[in-house]
């Protein structure tokens, strides 16, 4: 709850951080206006909002903090979808969808973080724990090992 409420701070802090929200006359305007593009064709899109869903769901979203753009019921996350569904119209890869998001969010904004630099521990730990707790246990629990007895009075 506490993240939660640093992070909104921060965000709100930095407007330039968060996509810009249209205003309603805005909106009009471009409602109004003719599509930049051709209107696809229909296998097209399918391909575009599949590659979408799966970008999305590599992608944190801000306000939920555990859930994925493409899960997430926010607004801003689905701003961020529809700017993925844009960028892929556009021909990007999904390689610089990601980096674009996170020169604007940081690695963060990434559900599973790259193996690189501070962040292989995060891929290194929880395999490395498990061995060394496996080792003590089986190391710990030698055969040979004299079992102690509890010390019972002698009765005179």
């Amino acid at each position: 709850m506490i993240l939660r409420a640093l992070v909104c701070t921060l965000l709100a802090a930095q407007p330039s951080a968060l996509p810009q929200a249209a205003t309603a006359p805005q909106a009009a305007k471009v409602a109004a206006q003719p599509p930049a593009t051709e209107p696809q064709p229909q296998q097209s899109q399918r391909v575009v909002t599949d590659a979408a869903t799966r970008i999305g769901k590599g992608l944190r979203c801000p306000v939920c903090q555990g859930m994925p753009i493409a899960e997430s019921p926010a607004s801003m996350a689905q701003d961020m979808m529809k700017l993925v569904r844009e960028m892929l119209a556009q021909g990007k890869s999904a390689e610089q969808i990601e980096a674009y998001f996170v020169g604007r969010y940081g690695e963060w904004v990434l559900l599973q973080p790259p193996a690189h630099g501070f962040n292989w521990l995060v891929w290194l730990l929880p395999p490395l724990s498990l061995l060394l707790a496996l080792a003590w246990m089986l190391l710990g629990r030698r055969p040979g090992a004299p079992s102690v007895a509890p010390a019972v009075p002698q009765a005179e």
